[in-house]
């Protein structure tokens, strides 16, 4: 399948087959392509922490202003943050590790969400990423970009068409 195939199948999905476990082999290659992710100077700022207590993530949920559903259904998620202190295009660099795993994650035939979480409120006021940041205690020095949930899906929807695209938005030499 080509890429641009693949771009146009992959859709979020928010509701995953309860109690289907993503096979560890399938998360490691979805791993694999968050860790082969482009990155500024090669620094590579970021850090995955994978999470499959379902327990915890149903903690997590409370991190966003509604509350993320679908956390709760998910069989595990991935939490992507970074060392703001190695480089100022930290939320770039993270934002290709996510755009990555989600576009993988989609090939594998595996359901995956994009939930931001930089700039986000939680449920009891505090920031998504301090609310985060006392469940999974990651280091002061770290921000939190996204989290991508993962899933078992019981029906893909349909893909893009490439005839729908807002080429609209395309402009040449000049705005």
């Amino acid at each position: 399948m080509e890429l641009l195939e693949l771009m146009q199948k992959r859709r979020s999905i928010r509701q995953y087959v309860p109690g289907a476990a993503v096979p560890e082999e399938t998360l490691q290659k979805v791993l694999q392509a968050g860790l082969l992710a482009a990155s500024g100077k090669a620094i590579r700022p970021w850090e995955l922490i994978v999470v499959r207590n379902h327990e915890t993530l149903q903690a997590m949920s409370g991190c966003r202003v509604p509350a993320v559903k679908m956390l709760q259904g998910a069989d595990c998620a991935i939490v992507v943050i970074a060392d703001g202190e190695k480089t100022d295009v930290w939320t770039e660099d993270c934002s290709v590790v996510m755009a990555n795993m989600h576009l993988m994650a989609d090939a594998l035939g595996l359901g995956s969400c994009w939930v931001q979480g930089r700039l986000r409120q939680a449920s009891d006021g505090r920031t998504s990423e301090e609310f985060l940041r006392d469940i999974l205690g990651y280091p002061e020095t770290y921000h939190l970009e996204a989290i991508l949930t993962l899933g078992v899906i019981e029906h893909h929807p349909h893909p893009h068409t490439l005839e729908h695209l807002l080429y609209e938005k395309i402009h040449h030499e000049k705005f």
